[in-house]
């Protein structure tokens, strides 16, 4: 009888943080970005899709990691047209949240192939959690 594994393992052991991007590690990562001053919010792509999506605050927005797939990138759009985007991040299947966060924090949006910076900028003034006081009550009770 194999043991059971904590929610916070990969299902299949190899393919790291996004191999199985669920709903609680999106919103995780998105509320510590938010933590830090980025305005980041839970993306709900399709059904059983999640990401995180970074308002740029000039119409853009940055959706990271809503396509399934195993590496960390994401597509910068305005008014659903693709503006950009940022390549796979090289060595991203591996990533925990504390460096998945981190790549998107020092992310540089400015071109259209966008890169990331060598030191992520200094942490702005926290941003209040997405959903404020009701978050519990829309999501059902579903985490802590």
């Amino acid at each position: 009888m194999s043991r059971p594994r904590d929610r916070h393992t990969p299902a299949v052991p190899g393919l790291g943080y996004f191999s199985q991007v669920d709903e609680d590690r999106a919103r995780r990562v998105a509320d510590t970005l938010r933590e830090r001053g980025v305005d980041a919010h839970l993306e709900r792509a399709g059904v059983y899709q999640f990401g995180v999506r970074v308002s740029l605050g000039d119409g853009r927005e940055a959706i990271w990691d809503s396509d399934g797939t195993a590496s960390l990138e994401a597509q910068v759009m305005r008014d659903g047209n693709l503006v950009g985007f940022v390549p796979v991040i090289e060595g991203s299947e591996d990533f925990d949240e504390a460096q998945v966060v981190d790549a998107i924090a020092r992310t540089d949006y400015d071109k259209p192939i966008a890169q990331l910076r060598r030191t992520a900028p200094p942490p702005g003034d926290p941003l209040p959690m997405q959903g404020g006081l009701f978050r519990r009550f829309l999501d059902g009770f579903r985490y802590r």
